[in-house]
């Protein structure tokens, strides 16, 4: 089966087909780095994780872009509240993002360009527009000529004599029409801003990712991502600016995730009820974070709850305890992992690992994936219940494991460096404390282990710890 992903420029499954054999150019919307990344920044990031790490799975090389906001009015309100520049909160929070993208187990992308270091790009593809007649300047800001592109509106599907200016639209005296958007803003006094033909002044907000894109992945990219909620107007608008400056379609196929909901509300700041992945990553480990960002389709809505996190922590946690069995099996007899899986084993693991690409080819079904990986979870533990099972029965577990963890990264390497190293050095040290009678010591590390939130289990496997 091809891997079929669904197309939001023609709403329906298509083939993904990249324009060079196993080559994939994926551009995906980033964030304006003015604050904390919040869940619903986080939703975006680990769909299009697991995105990248399908494609690369199934043998595609995937240049990956995606890139900082670095200045805009956010930015210079920000630097302002704190009595900084624009360019040290851009610092502040591009470093925080970045600690929670890899507290997240997400893998980092091919490149994060910034709109500050591709200001020259930016004015250039201005340029190219005002040329072609696609742009216009009126008192130091440049505005795009909506009306000229007769496709505006084909991506999320807006006809512009319906949209009601003056709500989705800012009203602009200066602008031909309502619906035309800035491509380059003036500079108030006082802010901080670049040369250009038209004055001293910064990009507005859509340009930069055409310009972005265009320079770091070429005129047409195979797959561009990013939330449902930028379909509208910021996708739409790149459409238009690349598509005319181009005359090529800005990308092959479109992607957008659903929206996050906290307790069956719509996320806004004006509810205040937006969750800071810092805070989340305090009471959760990563593989809880992302079973429940991946165990709903990405493109279907996301209600986020405690119970449901209570509920992905739970289930996150049996499979990560399959696999560590499974590895502490192998372990007591790693000469035998050299030897043959029995046949019903590799048959089993066979169908598992088949239907979970199966699922992940019908448009990132993860949710189903999700249930391959339990079905495998299922197998792991008969086998672990069983004395006489091969060495090489569990070497092939973790091998299927591995190949399907690879891309939903249920268990990461992030949460075992965080205090594994340690955790086991303590076991290893009150083990030789019991073993030579010495009770208070085996009792002072019991304690320390204790507060660390890690309990011991006695299992037929030998010592175990899990957190609690």
């Amino acid at each position: 089966m091809a891997l079929q992903i669904y197309n939001t420029m023609t709403r329906s499954k298509e083939t993904f087909v990249p324009q060079e054999s196993g080559k994939v150019k994926m551009y995906v919307c980033g964030p304006t780095v003015y604050g904390y990344m919040h869940i619903g920044n986080a939703r975006p990031v680990i769909v299009f994780d697991m995105v990248r790490n399908y494609l690369e799975q199934i043998g595609n090389e995937v240049n990956y872009v995606t890139n900082f906001t670095d200045v805009d009015d956010k930015l210079i309100r920000k630097a302002e509240e704190m009595k900084t520049t624009v360019a040290e909160v851009a610092e502040i929070f591009i470093a925080a993002y970045q600690e929670d993208l890899a507290g997240l187990g997400v893998k980092s992308a091919t490149m994060n360009p910034r709109v500050t270091q591709s200001m020259e790009l930016i004015i250039e593809f201005i340029k190219e527009l005002e040329d072609k007649g696609y742009a216009y300047e009126n008192g130091g800001d440049v505005y795009y000529r909506t009306a000229k592109f007769a496709d505006y509106g084909k991506l999320s599907r807006q006809n512009l004599d319906e949209l009601q200016f003056g709500i989705r639209v800012e009203v602009d005296s200066r602008k031909e029409k309502p619906e035309d958007f800035v491509l380059w803003k003036a500079a108030k006094p006082g802010e901080v801003h670049w040369h250009s033909p038209w004055g001293e002044g910064r990009p507005g907000w859509h340009i930069e990712c055409s310009a972005m894109a265009r320079e770091f992945l070429g005129d047409t990219i195979d797959i561009h991502g990013g939330g449902q909620d930028l379909q509208f107007p910021h996708h739409e608008c790149e459409c238009a600016q690349t598509e005319a400056l181009t005359g090529k379609p800005l990308s092959n196929y479109w992607m957008h995730n659903g929206f996050i909901n906290i307790g069956d509300e719509k996320m806004s700041k004006s509810l205040g009820n937006g969750l800071l992945v810092k805070d989340i990553r305090q009471r959760f480990k990563a593989g809880a974070i992302r079973y429940f960002m991946l165990s709903t389709h990405y493109r279907n809505p996301l209600n986020f709850t405690e119970e449901s996190m209570l509920s992905a922590e739970k289930s996150a946690e049996r499979i990560a305890l399959a696999e560590r069995n499974v590895k502490h099996r192998l372990e007591l007899d790693p000469q035998g992992a050299t030897g043959q899986a029995s046949g019903q084993i590799t048959e089993r693991l066979a169908a598992i690992v088949a239907n979970f690409h199966a699922k992940m080819q019908d448009d990132f079904n993860t949710p189903d994936a999700i249930t391959a990986m339990f079905d495998w979870v299922s197998l792991a533990n008969n086998t672990l219940a069983n004395p006489e099972a091969l060495p090489a029965n569990f070497s092939a577990l973790l091998q299927a494991f591995a190949e399907m963890n690879a891309v939903l990264r249920l268990t990461t390497e992030t949460e075992e460096e965080v205090a594994g190293e340690e955790v086991e050095r303590l076991i290893a040290e009150r083990a030789e404390a019991r073993k030579n009678k010495n009770w208070g010591r085996s009792d002072e590390i019991r304690d320390q282990l204790n507060a660390m939130g890690i309990l011991l289990e006695d299992t037929p496997q030998g010592m175990r710890w899990r957190r609690k």
